[in-house]
């Protein structure tokens, strides 16, 4: 599978960290962050590149050549195959395209080469055809999502809407931003309508013709059934100012980049929702009754800083009982991420059990009163939560505010804490307060 990144930015924002080299050749711990994607993407059999690159893009081509020498920085080969389309003129982040698109012939990827990232690219790539779309985004939560693009998406991930950082948003939302890796059919740039011969030339305001990837490609597939959203807890984090670079340099040295590839084990972090992330209330039917509880965000950010995920599981009988539907939880769950959003914080996944056994309510939903091997103390939820995610449950915690957390916790091999303001033994170990309480004790 071919391979392009774009390479042409100019890095207004970083300039204060780079103003005499391409973006893309910032270095990480003395290697540029273009040669680590590249290494990257080498490992795991992406070989055939094409970069597009403009400002000081000799700089790069100078560096890199076709792929078949050695590194400057390693000494090591690159072990990689790549062609260039330097760009005279600017033509936006995805005019350059149009220009190359003889070149694009099945599904590639495309990728920003301003961001850091580590990422399972054949688990990408293999979701991307499983869908069968036209483009497959990479999404996940980030520290920002408040000044982020968000992707709005059905429970299969088909794309409905694609919300720019210009556009009005609702008042709640899932923390699902666009991380700027993609699998693309080259069938876009045709479903697009845009005639290549005038990418380039002047228009009809006397400025040269210009394409903005999200805007013109990629945004007008919302809702057409032929985009897609792989959301991942991988990391890929966005250089564009120096606090973020610096941030990345930190991540780095700590291990925190390769180490959430999930080809390789993971750590997580489980946390029941009602009276742990939020204030109790019994069910919880309304949405104006959901109250994050004080300190839960600043806990949540320095699970996220950790490298541990952070993952909700909850049990939600109001489903079944019929006093709360599918799309009510699903906004109370926005309020979740957006109020975590506004403070640093995300979640890397939710899950929850629809289901109660427990027959002869008013309104319930018969299809959900049944046994299940989701709802806790049974421990389907982790279980699940470990397979999609690659997690070691023996490295991981449960923490929850009652019996059931903890037994959910010791049925799947996970390690257990129990918030609880008095001295109460489900076989935890350890009991504390309050998850600050936990988080600031350096989770021991």
């Amino acid at each position: 599978m071919k391979v392009v990144i774009m390479a042409g930015g100019k890095g207004t924002r970083i300039s204060s960290v780079t103003s005499d080299i391409p973006k893309p050749m910032i270095k990480i711990e003395g290697i540029p962050v273009l040669e680590r994607e590249i290494k990257c993407l080498k490992d795991q059999g992406f070989d055939d590149i094409i970069m597009t690159v403009s400002h000081l893009g000799n700089i790069i081509m100078d560096y890199f050549g076709d792929g078949s020498g050695n590194s400057p920085a390693t000494g090591k080969p690159f072990g990689v195959h790549i062609e260039y389309y330097f760009e005279k003129e600017p033509l936006g982040n995805a005019g350059a395209l149009f220009k190359i698109k003889d070149k694009l012939t099945s599904d590639f990827l495309l990728l920003n080469a301003d961001a850091m990232f580590d990422v399972d690219f054949n688990r990408f790539v293999a979701f991307h055809r499983k869908r069968g779309g036209l483009v497959t985004l990479f999404t996940h939560p980030n520290s920002h999502p408040y000044d982020s693009g968000l992707i709005v998406a059905d429970k299969n991930g088909t794309v409905e809407k694609w919300l720019t950082k210009e556009d009005a948003r609702p008042q709640y939302y899932k923390n699902r931003v666009n991380a700027g890796l993609h699998v693309i059919n080259p069938k876009v740039l045709e479903f697009s309508g845009i005639d290549a011969d005038l990418i380039g030339k002047n228009g009809a305001n006397g400025k040269p013709v210009k394409v903005d990837l999200d805007r013109q490609l990629l945004k007008p597939l919302a809702g057409t059934g032929k985009m897609f959203c792989y959301d991942s807890p991988e990391y890929v984090k966005d250089m564009g100012t120096p606090e973020r670079y610096y941030s990345v340099c930190a991540d780095y040295k700590e291990d925190r980049v390769s180490g959430k590839n999930l080809k390789n084990k993971q750590k997580a972090v489980f946390l029941d929702r009602d009276g742990t992330i939020n204030k109790y209330v019994g069910f919880l039917r309304k949405i104006d009754d959901f109250e994050l509880i004080d300190g839960v965000a600043a806990a949540i950010r320095k699970i996220n800083e950790s490298g541990y995920l952070a993952i909700v599981v909850t049990n939600q009988p109001v489903i079944a009982r019929g006093e709360v539907s599918f799309d009510e939880l699903e906004e109370i769950h926005n309020k979740m991420e957006t109020l975590l959003g506004k403070e640093g914080a995300y979640l890397d996944a939710i899950y929850y059990c629809p289901h109660h056994p427990h027959k002869g309510y008013e309104g319930e939903c018969p299809e959900l009163k049944i046994e299940c091997d989701c709802r806790k103390p049974k421990p389907g939820m982790l279980l699940k939560a470990a397979e999609d995610y690659n997690i070691d449950l023996s490295q991981s915690w449960m923490i929850g505010d009652g019996e059931n957390d903890v037994k959910a916790g010791i049925n799947a091999g996970c390690k257990t804490v129990l918030l609880s303001e008095v001295d109460e033994n489900y076989g935890q170990m350890v009991t504390v307060k309050s998850l600050s309480s936990f988080v600031n004790s350096g989770m021991k």
